[in-house]
Order: C-alpha cells, then structure tokens, then sequence
C-alpha cells in the first residue's frame, strides 16, 4: 500500500471514528432501555397583557389571550380528536419508540444541507418535549436532546397518557393552549362535543396555528382540514360514510353564514377590553404587519403600545357619528378617519355601528376584511391631477356634452358606438375643467382622462395612497374610472387627499407612534415621520385651489366651516354609497355612509332621518355635513392657516395638443355656480364579453367595475354615473 494511500486512509478513521462513536451513543440512548431521570414537563407560561394608549396617554384597550388554558378530563376528549391529530401528525405515534428514526435523520440531513433548522420529523412525543421541557431553540443539540428524552419517555409513560399530555398543552393559535382552550375559542363548545370536521380543523391547526387560522385565512384551513380528513379514511380511522358526511361541512364564519347542519361554523374572538374596538382592530392589523413576531407578540408579549388616537377628536367624532344614526336604519353604516397630512398620523377613526355586530371593519376596507366602497365622483381629484401634470389648467375648457367613446373604448356588445350622455340628455355646454369639478360634470371627466391616460391616472392615485386602486387592464379599464369605478377605502381616501394638503409630499398613514416591549426596549418608533413627494407642489395647490370650490359655490355648497378648506363630494349608483373628504392645510378627513348590503339602494330605503329630514343620501347632504360639524370642533382651537397660492401652470399652446385632448383653448372665466340636485347620469352599455369580472367571497361584486356597466346617479354631487 502506497503511503499517500495510508495517509488518506488514516485520514478518513480519523474523521469517521468521532462520528461513527457519536452515532452509536445516540443509538444506544434511543434503542436501549439505559436508566434515566426525565426533567420536569412544564406548560407553556402564560401570555403577557399588552397595552394600548391613546396620544394623550390614557389607556383605551388591551391585547390578551383569552382561552390559554382550560383544564379537561382524558375522557373529555373525543375519539375522533385524538385520531385527528395522529392521522395529521404521527401516523406511527403507536409503533414507534418516541422517535421516527427516518424522519428526524431526513430533517436533520436538510437542515444540515440548508444550514438551518426548517425540516419537521417530530413525532407527537418528541413535539411534547419540545413544548415541555426543550423549548424552540432552532439548533442540532435541541434535536438531538428532544429525540434522546422522547425516546426514554416512551418507555417510562404509556402511549395514552403522553397523547393525553401532549393534546392538553399543544398551541393552536389565537392563545389557545390545549384542544380545551381550542374548542371554547374556535367553536364556543367544550371539547366533548366536538363533531369530526371541528376536530380535523384543530388538527390541521398544529403545523402553521397562524397560518391555517380560519380567521386568518379562511380558505387554507379548509384545504387544511380536507387533508386531515382524507389521512383519516386512508389509514382506515373513519368510514368512507363519515368522510363523505364530515368532507361537505365546509369552514364558515359565524359572523357571514348561519349555523346548520352542513357547515362548520367558526366563531369571532372575544371581544378585547376596549374603549375603542374599531381603532385597536386597526392597531393590530397594522401590527402584524410591521413588528417582528406578528400576533403572537401582539396578544403575548406584554407591549406597551403608544398611538396617535387625539382622544377629543375621537370623542368629536363619536358623538357625531351617534347622534347621525341615532333613529336611522339598523343596516346603515357610517366612518369618520381624520389624518394630519405633514405626518400621517391617525386623530379619529370611527367605523361602522356596532363592533360586535359589524362584519368588517369598514373605515379599512379590503385591509379591514371588506372589499371596500366605491368613491364615485370623490375620485375625479386625482384626474385633475393627472391633467394638471400633462399641461392642462384649471382653465381650459372642455365639452359636457355626450361623446362617442367607441374608438378608445370598444363599441357595445352589439357593435353599436358607446355614448357618454348626462342625465336625460342634456347638456352643460362647454365650461372650465374649475367648473366642471365644482358641479362634478361627468363627461367633462370622462373626456379628462381619455385625454390624459387611464392608466397613468391609476398609477397616480396609487402612488398618492389608494392602495386597493387595481393595476391597469387595457380594454377593462377605460372612461368610468374617471368617475369612481376602483373601491377604495376611508382611510385611504383621507390619506390620498392629504397629498394635496401636504403641497404633494405623502406620509403613510399609521396609528401607532411607539411600540415599547416588557424589557423596555424600543421596537416601533414613528415619532419622526418620514414623507415623501408624490406631487409636485404646483400641481398639489392647484387642484386644492380648485377644491376649494366646491365648499363655496359646487356640490358642497353652504358646508364651510369658517376657514380655508377644500373637498369632494362622492355618490355612487342609485345612491349606494356616498362620501365626503375634505382637508384643510392641518387636517384630512374623510366621510363615508352607506349600507351594510351594498345591494341595497340607498335613495330608495333611507327614509326620513328622525332629525334631518330628507329621504335620499348624496355626498353633499349628510356626509358633508357630518364632515362641517366635526372639523368645526376639530379645529375650534386651532389657529387658522391658509393654502399657499397656487403657481400657474403652464398651458398646452400647440394647437394639435388641445385638439388631440379634445377640449378648447382657454376662454372667459365662468362665473360658479351652485350644483342642482339630483341632476346628472351616465349612460354606458352592458360589459364587452370577454371583459373580465370582479368577484368576491365576502361581498356581492360593485355596481361599477368598468366602462362596459350601466350605473346611475342622483345629482347632490352634480355629477354621473359615480357621483
């Protein structure tokens, strides 16, 4: 044998030998019956409260675990839980010896090839340990500790009593330690009677207990718990009858559907202690979202939360908002969001009716678990700005009379051309776009931003703050955004139209100033808001200057509140929805009303309001004067500030340029006037064919989603088919 052969071999024994012995010692601790003292099992400790406070320091609710444990009896338990759970977990858990071996050296070979702990493998005894007695430390000599003590408490304890002890203290989300606590919190039922699709759920829970949440993701627990259900009749733990019965008794939440026979309902948590539940529902979502750990540091890790919440602004807007629906339709809903443009903080968020009843959080639209509102005219702002960008001036005029859209808009599914007209045919003649915002002409809008580009004015609403504003579409998305087609939520619409305030520049709207943990550390800290310019400020101060019209001679018109301020007015089909937002240089705030079933027509069910009469809802009757009455209290010791004056913006001369928008050169100034009601619709044809459709699961489809839909308006905003 060669000597270079020798040294290589020696090498090897050298290597091999600490691994080949480790190898054995690790064999014998976990095939041998060696005598040895088990540690203590301890529980999971409890969670920490944490607490939420308003800016001035007052504590207005707390994130708490409710259910985090509820003690049950081994016969409390139910047969098909149990098999659940080993059928999603351990399909061996009686064979073994407390440790798959192929299973944890595949996850330790993965881990080892990764450079991370990511591979499962644990049995349900080794995951007992690991809650127990280990913890989550993500390192080999865990696992290689976890898998020597599941081993020696296989054989000192019997299989049942460790099934037992481990389904009592298992996490399973939402603070719930034990398939006890789980029952109570999931179900509102005490786990005895849990029927064998809830058990299922519970054992899908176990992997991702925040990812297959049915309040966090509905339809992942589903899949989840077909899964668990098909392991149970392939391992022959259920007949192929109570598959078939359990499979069909899809998740549902308690709060969307009724209970009965084919569902599996699935209840709300608790209500949290709280004064204000609308806006710490906020705080969390927002939490999850922007601090390490997620939920479970929120509702565990005893925080100190410090928010923006003005409690007299929250108080103003309470108030208003109460003595508005005081009287009105059970269904009719109402949000008040107030933001202070230079910073984005949050002063006053009021959402909905009642928080235990409501089912979304509407001031939050999609983001509250809602599929937003529609903002009818409330959108043309961000038009304007988009003209005002390209050259267009506040003072070029364009036509209110129909127009043929064919060209840039696909004819009807007939072929016949597409027409804009308002209301009954008539016509506003030519007029300035100044003009045309302030009785919110729809035609004029529509002619807008086919001059101007549909998707380059998306692109700028989003970039302003409305998020859920959908990407462009080419030939889906044409004329009838102009005129509010996206749905958009309340706090977006006050954060966006504080873009204007703030001379272009953008804060992102946030409740939360501080987030300070138990050991005081700093975890959050926005008390040094960061913005950025989205708009110029030429553009900013000349749609504001425009706005400012509305509030004197427009739809608003006689809605002042004694200072320089501007807003729009909003008013979707047959009186859906309607909105006011308005802003001054200090304040942005933002109205929405409407009903909880947006299928409900609300010039045709709100009837005559206890204190303000009037049968029909416009942006610019209820909304606008919910708007007047809180910021005249918002403001009432603040002192006045003016807009900056706006700088010209330079007109398009060439003569091909004005033709190519379709408008006039800029002529006489017309003198405002105030907006008629109940003036002003759209006409447009049914959707092309092969247009696509917006659906979704919680709420039926919008009344206006693209050009090709028919949608109507009353004229309190002077506007069409949006208002």
């Amino acid at each position: 044998m060669s000597r270079a052969l020798k040294t290589a071999l020696a090498v090897v024994i050298v290597l091999l030998t600490p691994v080949t012995s480790a190898g054995v010692m690790l064999g014998a601790f976990l095939f041998l019956p060696l005598p040895a003292d088990l540690p203590d099992r301890v529980p999971p400790s409890p969670s920490q409260i944490s607490r939420v406070y308003d800016a001035a320091g007052n504590e207005i609710g707390t994130y708490k675990q409710f259910e985090t444990s509820i003690p049950v009896q081994k016969a409390d338990i139910p047969e098909h839980l149990e098999q659940a759970v080993i059928a999603a977990e351990d399909r061996g858990f009686y064979s073994h010896g407390g440790v798959d071996v192929r299973g944890t050296l595949r996850a330790m070979v993965a881990d080892l090839r990764n450079r991370q702990t990511a591979q499962g493998g644990s049995t349900i005894t080794q995951q007992l340990v690991k809650n127990t007695v280990t913890g989550n430390d993500r390192s080999i000599t865990r696992k290689i500790r976890e898998a020597v003590l599941a081993s020696q408490l296989d054989r000192q304890v019997d299989k049942d009593d460790i099934l037992f002890e481990y389904l009592s203290v298992i996490y399973l989300g939402e603070g719930a330690y034990g398939v006890g606590a789980a029952a109570e919190t999931y179900f509102r039922k005490p786990v005895s009677e849990l029927t064998l699709s809830e058990s299922a759920t519970l054992a899908g829970l176990i992997p991702a207990p925040s990812r297959y949440s049915p309040r966090v993701d509905l339809a992942a627990a589903e899949g989840k718990r077909q899964r668990v259900l098909r392991a149970m009749v392939d391992q022959r733990m259920i007949t192929d009858d109570e598959f078939g019965a359990a499979i069909f008794q899809p998740l549902a939440l308690a709060t969307q559907t009724a209970p009965g026979p084919n569902v599996t309902l699935v209840y709300p948590p608790e209500v949290q202690q709280t004064k204000q539940p609308y806006f710490t529902d906020y705080v969390a979502r927002w939490l999850e979202h922007h601090l390490p750990g997620g939920l479970d540091q929120i509702y565990r890790g005893g925080l100190r939360i410090e928010t923006t919440l003005d409690p007299a602004l929250q108080e103003s807007a309470q108030r208003h908002v109460a003595d508005f629906l005081e009287g009105t339709e059970p269904d009719l809903r109402t949000s008040l969001v107030s933001i202070e443009p230079p910073t984005g903080f949050v002063r006053a968020f009021v959402s909905g009716r009642d928080f235990s009843s409501d089912s979304v959080n509407y001031a939050l639209g999609a983001a509250g678990g809602g599929s937003g509102r529609q903002p009818g005219s409330a959108f043309k702002p961000f038009v304007l700005a988009r003209a005002f960008q390209t050259g267009v001036t506040p003072n070029d005029t364009y036509s209110g009379r129909p127009h043929d859209v064919t060209e840039a808009c696909g004819p009807k599914p007939d072929g016949s051309p597409q027409i804009l007209k308002n209301y009954e045919g008539s016509g506003y003649g030519t007029l300035p776009l100044r003009n045309a915002t302030w009785a919110s002409v729809n035609t004029v809008f529509t002619r807008l931003i086919l001059d101007v580009g549909v998707k380059e004015t998306m692109d700028l609403a989003r970039s302003m703050g409305l998020a859920t504003v959908s990407p462009y579409k080419p030939g889906y998305h044409c004329a009838s955004v102009a005129l509010g087609a996206e749905s958009v939520s309340p706090l977006d619409m006050a954060s966006a139209y504080g873009v204007f305030a703030a001379r272009g520049e953008r804060a992102e709207p946030t409740p939360v100033l501080r987030v300070i943990d138990r050991d005081g550390k700093v975890l959050i800290d926005n008390s040094k808001p960061k913005t950025r310019r989205v708009l110029d400020e030429g553009i900013a101060d000349n749609v504001t200057d425009v706005l400012r019209g509305v509030l004197i001679s427009g739809t608003a018109h006689g809605r002042g509140i004694d200072r320089p301020a501007a807003g729009k007015t909003g008013t979707t089909q047959d009186n859906k929805d309607a909105w006011f937002i308005g802003f001054t240089p200090t304040l942005s705030t933002s109205v929405w009303m409407g009903y909880e079933n947006k299928t409900t027509a609300t010039a045709k069910t709100f009837k005559q309001h206890p204190v303000h009469g009037r049968s029909s809802v416009t942006g610019g009757s209820f909304p606008a004067q919910l708007w007047q009455e809180f910021m005249r209290d918002a403001l009432r010791n603040v002192p006045v500030t003016d807009f900056s004056e706006p700088a010209p913006i330079e007109a398009v001369p060439d003569a091909a340029k004005i033709r190519a928008r379709r408008g006039f050169a800029p002529g006489a100034r017309m003198y405002p006037r105030a907006a008629p009601e109940e003036s002003y619709v759209v006409e447009v044809a049914p959707p092309q064919a092969d247009a696509p459709t917006t659906t979704t699961t919680t709420e039926p489809p919008s009344s206006t989603t693209s050009l090709g839909e028919t949608t109507t308006t009353e004229g309190g905003d002077g506007g069409g088919v949006l208002n």
